[in-house]
């Protein structure tokens, strides 16, 4: 059957109250940029839930799979939206219940009465309702408490609102609501998840990634920009700034101690990764690390790391094991891109030994012995700023920062 529009639900917006209209905007403007380039739609919003109207010509299971993405919205109903008259309701239920039923299922009737003006009470029409479903469809029996599935039928002022399916939409609050941060994006499994996690509350990410070509190759910065456009799918777009990380990277295993050289390059990667959050106007620098898994994420590399910024450092994947990650990798599609195997520039120098309880004040000797702002000024001026679209090849936003 033919579905005329899609009704969206939100999620912890209907929990806002002054300001509800500011994220129900920004709500509709992330639906609207997900549909590119579709055609045959209209997006009407209001306070409570928001309507796309839908032409006929245009695939419905698209929408539904592109809306359902967006963070914000907690559900999605193909809906059939009829007049008020009785026996158009009933037709229009009949219709619905065959488009979901099985032979041997059990069915319930649950009518919404919005509209208290309305002649007829709940409970009437729910036995009207069902009795014509019953009549049309023999096989079909009512199970009020367990029901296979539901036949929902909305009476609002504007007409009778009809849908048995319920899709889960992608929760959260809608991007562009809660701040801007900079996510340090490698290839691996992690940082994607931890760029979609911080945008499921609501936040706007620009991306960096460091790499150091002829170390790393062009198939693992291509990998990072896949990542890029799997979470743009949720975003619209992301701004990812490509870091030549080559000068700095050979220097300090010219300077530091083999085993210290990983805590070194994650500091001069935050340095860099400290002033393009200053230049962009992000409030906090995001990134995939988690407690204990590596030897650059215990509590005491931490520490020795973070002291070369003052900027907020999100990690949302903090305290979760591996198994959960993969799993919340799989779930938003990055999983089978980051196992390819193209490996980062942290990857291929990883030490033998790697300390993993580096002291500050030692790292902070080692490095200086050699005066790296040249080089950390050199990078900055050539990192290369990519758009990232879901849809289309990514365009340069700008040379360089």
């Amino acid at each position: 059957m033919r579905y005329d529009q899609l009704l969206v639900r939100y999620g912890e917006l209907t929990l806002k109250s002054g300001n509800r209209h500011t994220f129900v905007n920004q709500l509709k403007g992330n639906v609207k940029h997900a549909l590119i380039p579709l055609t045959g739609y209209q997006v009407h919003a209001n306070r409570d839930r928001m309507y796309i109207h839908l032409d006929e010509h245009i695939d419905v299971e698209e929408v539904i799979r592109r809306v359902s993405k967006v963070f914000g919205i907690h559900s999605v109903s193909p809906v059939m939206r009829v007049d008020k008259e009785l026996e158009t309701i009933k037709a229009a239920a009949v219709l619905v219940a065959k488009d979901v039923d099985q032979e041997g299922r059990t069915f319930k009737v649950d009518v919404k009465r919005y509209d208290k003006n309305y002649p007829m009470e709940t409970f009437e029409l729910q036995q009207v309702i069902g009795g014509a479903i019953l009549k049309d469809i023999e096989h079909l029996t009512v199970n009020v408490r367990q029901p296979d599935y539901k036949v929902t039928v909305e009476i609002r002022q504007d007409g009778a609102y009809l849908y048995s399916r319920i899709e889960k939409g992608a929760g959260g609050l809608p991007v562009g609501t809660g701040g801007k941060t900079l996510l340090m994006l490698s290839g691996g499994i992690d940082s994607p998840v931890a760029g979609i996690e911080v945008m499921k509350r609501g936040v706007t990410i620009e991306a960096i990634h460091f790499h150091s070509p002829p170390f790393t190759s062009e198939e693992a910065k291509q990998k990072v920009i896949d990542l890029t456009r799997i979470m743009a799918e949720t975003a619209g777009e992301i701004k990812l700034h490509l870091v030549p990380f080559t000068e700095i990277q050979k220097t300090i295993h010219k300077v530091v101690p083999e085993n210290m050289t990983m805590t070194s390059t994650r500091r001069m990667m935050l340095k860099i990764a400290d002033r393009v959050a200053g230049n962009i106007n992000a409030q906090a620098i995001v990134n995939g690390e988690n407690l204990g898994q590596v030897a650059s994420q215990t509590l005491g590399s931490m520490h020795a790391i973070n002291a070369v910024t003052n900027m907020p450092i999100l990690r949302p994947l903090l305290t979760l094991d591996k198994d959960e990650i993969i799993i919340k990798a799989k779930d938003i599609g990055t999983f089978e891109t980051s196992i390819k195997p193209f490996e980062d520039c942290c990857t291929i120098f990883t030490p033998k030994n790697p300390k993993t309880n580096p002291k500050l004040e030692k790292m902070e000797k080692f490095e200086s012995r050699f005066d790296f702002e040249p080089l950390l000024n050199a990078a900055i001026d050539h990192i290369e700023v990519l758009t990232i679209t879901k849809e289309r090849p990514e365009e340069n936003f700008s040379d360089f920062l």
